[in-house]
């Protein structure tokens, strides 16, 4: 024993544990959800939407940021949803008992719609990355925001490259009767007709199915030289492959959906070149052609998995919103939603600021087709 009394070394003790527990105190944990399918046929897109909510959750822990003079830490907790409805709302619902400050999500529109009801009653900001459905931010909701354009920009631009780029004279429709395919399918009906094109047929399915012969074989006997598919890739690529068995010798089209790098390995020697056109919600120009590479080089690196689609747009919009809560110095969602509102970020994707309904104001659109099995820039609409 030393010559220091047992008293003092108690007080010593006590002290620090006083202070241990001070610091702990004054430090906030600052819960922000992100859903996404991670299980399903899409679940590589979930995932990628994943990667992009965690890379941003890291990336502001290291910068230790404060709100309102105190220093908060961020947690991401993610669900997921399976591209299903009724587990979009369940999971909904289980963020806003998690007492979550605000959402990142979903990635489809039909979780995000019904999903928005239970965020906007409980009052929590949402954003969704990927969800282009026109319906999401014509609800109503305050709580509603979207860093992509909507179904109606992209189908209806799809719809008219179709008639003026393409040449199409005759066009068949699918949708996958989702609340997203669907959607995407009317709007690029709309678009077609409005430049002055012909839909011969408008045929439907399922976003499980796998055995597309029966609405194939409606199709090809009305002979249409252009076929678009509003759904996604994982059902995309069966259906370009039996659309090859049976001898559719026609270009196909389709929106953001079955705009990925994953397409070409689900469709195999179907995808062909120059025989897919799709358009991606989004795209980048100028200056932030660079800022979108450099990120898509640190995501690989990082995350060790390439960008599939929505990964920059999901990591922004998480940017954005811990900036609305750093401009109004406080995370509870009904102080901080008001500057969400009114944002002006300089992001990876672009400047991003939201109308009165929380679209995204002067979204852009990137038209691909694909040629060697790989996506290639056709052009970027903005």
């Amino acid at each position: 024993m030393t010559g220091v009394p047992m008293k003092s070394l108690i007080a010593v003790a006590v002290a620090a544990f006083v202070v241990g527990c001070s610091k702990k105190e004054s430090e906030s944990t600052v819960k922000i959800g992100h859903v996404g399918p991670l299980t399903g046929g899409i679940a590589h897109l979930g995932k990628d939407n994943e990667a992009g909510a965690k890379m941003a959750i890291a990336d502001l822990n290291a910068a230790k940021i404060t709100i309102g003079g105190k220093p908060v830490k961020f947690e991401l907790i993610s669900e997921d949803d399976a591209a299903d409805p009724k587990q979009g709302s369940a999971v909904a619902q289980k963020l806003v008992d998690a007492k979550v400050v605000g959402v990142i999500g979903h990635l489809n529109s039909g979780t995000t719609i019904p999903a928005s009801t239970i965020y906007n009653q409980a009052g929590i900001p949402q954003i969704s990355p990927s969800a282009t459905n026109p319906k999401y931010t014509l609800q109503g909701y305050k709580t509603a925001f979207r860093v992509v354009a909507n179904d109606g920009q992209l189908g209806g631009t799809l719809g008219k490259f179709a008639i003026e780029e393409l040449k199409g004279k005759s066009i068949a429709v699918i949708d996958d009767r989702t609340a997203y395919g669907q959607g995407v399918a009317d709007e690029f009906e709309k678009g077609v007709k409005a430049a002055g094109g012909n839909v011969v047929d408008r045929q439907y399915t399922t976003d499980k199915a796998t055995d597309f012969a029966a609405i194939l074989t409606a199709i090809k006997a009305k002979k249409p030289d252009i076929v678009f598919f509003g759904g996604m890739d994982a059902v995309a690529g069966p259906m370009l492959r039996q659309m090859k068995q049976l001898g559719i010798n026609a270009k196909f089209m389709g929106g953001d959906g079955i705009c990925t790098n994953e397409l070409p390995k689900l469709a195999g020697d179907a995808t062909g070149d120059g025989v897919i056109y799709c358009a991606e919600a989004g795209g980048v120009v100028g200056p932030y052609e660079q800022k979108m590479k450099d990120f898509t080089a640190r995501f690989q690196k990082e995350m060790n998995m390439e960008v599939k689609l929505y990964a920059p747009y999901v990591y922004d919009a998480t940017m954005v919103m811990v900036e609305a809560m750093k401009k109004a110095k406080s995370t509870d969602p009904k102080v901080y939603l008001p500057e969400l509102a009114k944002i002006e970020y300089d992001g990876t994707i672009g400047k991003i600021a939201f109308d009165q309904n929380g679209d995204i104001k002067n979204g852009t659109l990137t038209l691909y087709s694909y040629k060697g099995g790989k996506r290639e820039l056709v052009k970027v609409i903005q």
